[in-house]
């Protein structure tokens, strides 16, 4: 793999994982609603589902994962109900301030793993990059074993940092709504949305 196809790669990747998506609403919910807490194993779920998708592509799995619809199809409904069920504790959250709110984390790093990790596994616009995109992007049958390699240190790297950003920007944000009013509608905003992203992730095919 040429240094040119790597940076193509690595573009192309980066702006697909920025794109607002299930993916990208759900982090930033959940960062406004909490904060940075439980962020790396939230983020972590992504990283692995993406890893996870991108050996489907890079082993030539993707006609068989093609074919096995009826799995992906229940992961699929389970990243929604995943969305709902986030959008349901935000807007049945208690209205309080940000200094007031408690610090400890609403879910241990296992679950918030699990979930994520389930999401992006059922995420269309996953499936879509890594068994429809990445192959004009990359030339699977030309890649050496280090280029897998390459590729999937790239993405251990660019995911974090992409989200990461979002949970920094939304946690910046959050600080900004100090009366209970203020976090009402911010919850009810970020659980409107995240209901939306389960619609989306529900519809497409």
């Amino acid at each position: 793999m040429t240094l040119s196809g790597l940076f193509v790669f690595c573009t192309v990747y980066a702006l697909a994982v920025a794109t607002p998506g299930p993916g990208v609403a759900a982090v930033l919910a959940r960062s406004l609603a909490r904060g940075a807490q439980g962020a790396p194993a939230f983020i972590a779920g992504f990283l692995v589902g993406d890893l996870v998708w991108f050996a489907f592509a890079a082993t030539g799995l993707a006609a068989i994962a093609s074919r096995a619809q009826p799995l992906f199809l229940v992961l699929k409904y389970a990243g929604a109900a995943y969305l709902l069920w986030l959008a349901w504790r935000l807007w049945s959250a208690p209205a309080r301030p940000v200094e007031e709110q408690p610090v400890g984390p609403a879910q241990s790093p296992s679950r918030l793993f699990v979930g994520s990790l389930v999401l992006t596994l059922g995420n269309p616009k996953t499936m879509i990059f890594f068994l429809a995109l990445l192959p004009t992007v990359v030339h699977l049958s030309e890649l050496r074993a280090m280029d897998y390699f390459v590729i999937g240190a790239a993405i251990v790297v660019i995911l974090p940092l992409v989200l990461g950003a979002y949970v920094l920007a939304a946690a910046r944000t959050r600080r900004l709504f100090r009366s209970a009013r203020a976090v009402r509608i911010l919850n009810r905003s970020t659980g409107t949305a995240m209901a939306g992203a389960a619609a989306v992730v529900a519809t497409q095919s």
